[in-house]
């Protein structure tokens, strides 16, 4: 009938879903008042159904006509095969006398179809390889932009429960493939480029949106936890905290949907790692590849936001500061290994522990707060400081600093050894990672100034010890020398520095990497030794400046710098063989190829003794020169002929000077620098009564030849306390007496091969 309003369909003839869709809106009559609504929303959806289809039609289309292109290619090829392959048929089934013609084609044609047999078989591995990824791919980006769109329309709707596993599984079989690729086909660089510029594009969609849906389930677990007054009142408190962590109080839908977050953030960081390993593959594999643990940084995120309001309060109290973070990291830190360990292990996240990870993420927040807001402050101080006071309070409040962060570092490190990872700490990187001192790590300028107030405040203390004259005359008991049992006879001021250099090497030691150690102790340490070895150089100058070294006291006050100085050298090359140091002297051939840490102090302090040795052997021997001086200018002695030989008494006195000055040495040196004296006093000695008797063109008699005998006997024995055979150190004397001994007949032999060659045979020059 004209006009009639058309017939309503049959229920039987509407779809289920559409029945459905129609029963949850339509309730009751008062409802078709908002069917206008209603047909507006239908069209809405089909319009977008229409246009999803649409772009997939688009795709499709795209997909068959390249795999109609490549399968006429592949067709064409093949036809070009199969001419080939009906010409070499032809061509064998000729006339056999066609031998030439046969060779020829075993020789040229075979090998050629062989060839382009395998490029149409690589043209079509390539094109099935290409379609495949070109499809998961395809599947991945259509997946997350559905996901992006449902997530716009409907903000609080998150229908992940299946979309990210496709994907995630999808993205694997992609990465499976290109890992074949690149083990078999390694000229496809640029399939494998093309197809990881695509991935990135679907990973920078999907990881920000997977970790965004993690955080509003974190939220609607009530995470972070609150920090409770009593927590912030007394951080040290033992109180459990189980009944406030939400990672324990979770039940029902809610864990199941973190659950399934938490799997999908993790497999989604291994399918990341797989992916980098693939990349970096010929590289430093262990630096790259081992990230935070994600979901372990949601949780600590959180918290470092929230506690940054508390923090702000304790600028002025860092000790509070340590306390609080020291108490969230130790309460929930059973939960990691508990609850969320296995999930990690059901991910397959190969070589990650949750415990470590969450004391490494706290460690991290914490470190990133000291050097955002609590070290530039106290930098500050440091510079602002215009008054001795001010300086020296912003000094405390630094090292009070610093000696929060040790302790934190051993209380935080004891969390992770408890459980029974001591191993993993071995290595500096992984310490680096649990170590709040890790700060200086990216501030060297920091680690200056830290081992600058160190060395500032230990010489302050060492100075009143350094002038106090007593610390010089008193002697170290039990300094023993390596080499023997010998005393070092060191004053007891060499052993308060080298307690002091102990202390600075100990503040190294929390340091979570070998070179911050070896380069505290560089600026620490080492100008320490310097600072020492100046004053003992003053106090060998002054002895000198006051009598040139004359007298017994400034030869003790010389012996007393020179045992300091072999004191310390001794004790630093004894630290040197330590595997504490042993570590920086690798570390230091690899990079410059020097030695142990104090070398240049060592030499220094070797430079010093064999320098100041020398100067006590050569003003004793000037002393000697001047007793003898009448011993050799009275030339006419060795002329005279006497019955009764002795000593010359000229002679006696020079010697009594020279044993006395040896054995004030023997008192005051030690054991090995006196074995070097005496020895150069022995070979002074030796060239000055050769310069002064045998050079003097004096004439011998046979009795005075005796008698300068009997004066080199009573020289020689003067030394034989401190050797068994002393004329050995006088090979000038003693050759030259063999010499005056010899009978005329066989001086004049030895003579007439030339004077010059014979002296230099029987050492005279």
């Amino acid at each position: 009938m004209k006009g009639a309003a058309p017939l309503l369909p049959r229920p039987s003839d509407l779809s289920a879903p559409l029945r459905r869709f129609l029963a949850e809106r339509l309730h009751a009559e008062d409802d078709l008042s908002r069917s206008p609504d209603l047909e507006v929303e239908l069209r809405c959806r089909c319009s977008d159904l229409e246009a999803s289809l649409s772009d997939l039609g688009r795709g499709f289309s795209k997909s068959i006509a390249a795999f109609a292109y490549r399968s006429e290619e592949f067709g064409g090829r093949l036809g070009e095969v199969r001419a080939g392959l009906i010409d070499l048929q032809s061509s064998i089934a000729g006339p056999s006398v066609e031998e030439g013609r046969s060779q020829q084609i075993h020789a040229e044609e075979l090998p050629a179809l062989a060839r382009e047999v395998a490029r149409v078989e690589t043209v079509r591995a390539y094109a099935e390889t290409a379609l495949k990824l070109d499809s998961l791919i395809g599947d991945v980006e259509d997946a997350v932009s559905s996901s992006v769109t449902a997530k716009l329309r409907s903000p609080h709707v998150v229908n992940s429960k299946e979309i990210r596993p496709r994907v995630i599984n999808s993205l694997k079989q992609i990465e499976d493939i290109l890992m074949s690729v690149i083990k078999t086909r390694s000229q496809w660089a640029h399939l494998v480029s093309a197809v990881d510029h695509r991935v990135d594009r679907a990973l920078a969609v999907l990881r920000p949106q997977t970790i965004a849906d993690h955080r509003s389930l974190l939220a609607s677990l009530g995470w972070p936890p609150l920090l409770s007054s009593s927590n912030l009142a007394n951080p040290e408190t033992g109180k459990s905290a189980e009944s406030g962590n939400p990672l324990i109080s979770m039940k029902g839908d809610l864990k199941e949907k973190y659950y399934e977050s938490f799997l999908s953030l993790c497999n989604l960081q291994e399918l990341q790692r797989w992916r980098k390993s693939r990349q970096l593959e010929g590289h430093n594999l262990d630096i790259a590849l081992h990230q935070p643990l994600w979901v372990i940084e949601e949780l600590v995120n959180p918290i470092s936001i929230t506690w940054e309001r508390h923090f702000s309060k304790w600028i002025e109290k860092p000790e509070f500061i340590f306390a609080l973070v020291y108490k969230i990291t130790r309460d929930f830190v059973d939960s990691m290994d508990e609850i969320l360990q296995p999930l990690v292990d059901k991910a397959n996240l190969v070589g990650y522990s949750c415990r470590e990870e969450w004391i490494s993420a706290m460690v991290t927040a914490l470190s990133t707060y000291l050097s955002k807001e609590i070290f530039p402050k106290y930098v500050d101080l440091l510079q602002e400081g215009n008054s001795s006071d001010v300086s020296s309070q912003a000094r405390i409040s630094w090292l009070h600093l610093v000696d929060l962060m040790m302790s934190f570092d051993k209380r935080m490190q004891s969390l992770i050894t408890n459980a029974g990872l001591l191993l993993s700490l071995k290595e500096d990187e992984s310490l680096q990672r649990v170590a709040i001192l890790c700060v200086f790590c990216d501030r060297p300028d920091w680690l200056e100034i830290w081992s600058e107030i160190e060395l500032v405040e230990m010489l302050n203390k060492l100075k009143p010890v350094m002038q106090d004259e007593k610390n010089w005359k008193t002697r170290i008991e039990g300094a023993i020398l390596m080499s023997g049992s010998e005393d070092y006879r060191s004053p007891a001021v060499s052993g308060a520095v080298l307690q002091a250099l102990s202390l600075l090497i100990d503040r190294s030691r929390p340091l979570p990497s070998i070179s911050l150690r070896a380069r505290f102790v560089r600026l620490a340490g080492a100008p320490l030794v310097r600072e020492f070895l100046d004053r003992l150089l003053h106090r060998c100058q002054e002895a000198e400046g006051l009598t040139a070294l004359a007298d017994d006291d400034a030869i003790l006050r010389v012996s007393q710098s020179i045992n300091a100085a072999r004191y310390a050298e001794s004790k630093l090359t004894e630290w040197c063989e330590d595997v504490f140091f042993l570590e920086m002297e690798a570390l230091s051939n690899q990079d410059t190829g020097g030695g142990c840490i104090f070398e240049e102090e060592m030499s220094s302090l070797k430079e010093f003794r064999t320098e100041w040795v020398e100067k006590i052997s050569t003003v004793i021997l000037r002393g000697f020169d001047m007793h003898c001086r009448d011993y050799f200018k009275n030339k006419k002695q060795w002329q005279e002929k006497t019955e009764v030989l002795a000593v010359s008494r000229t002679f006696i006195g020079a010697l009594d000077y020279l044993e006395g000055k040896i054995s004030k040495l023997e008192e005051s040196l030690n054991a090995m620098d006196f074995v070097a004296a005496w020895r150069a006093l022995a070979g002074g000695v030796d060239q000055l009564i050769l310069s002064g008797v045998f050079m003097s063109n004096a004439k011998f008699h046979d009795s005075g030849v005796e008698r300068l005998g009997v004066d080199l006997e009573v020289l020689f024995r003067v030394f034989a306390a401190w050797c068994l055979r002393p004329e050995g150190f006088f090979p000038r004397l003693y050759e030259g007496l063999r010499l005056l001994k010899m009978e005329e007949r066989q001086l004049k032999d030895e003579m007439s091969r030339g004077k010059e060659r014979w002296l230099r045979e029987n050492a005279v020059q």
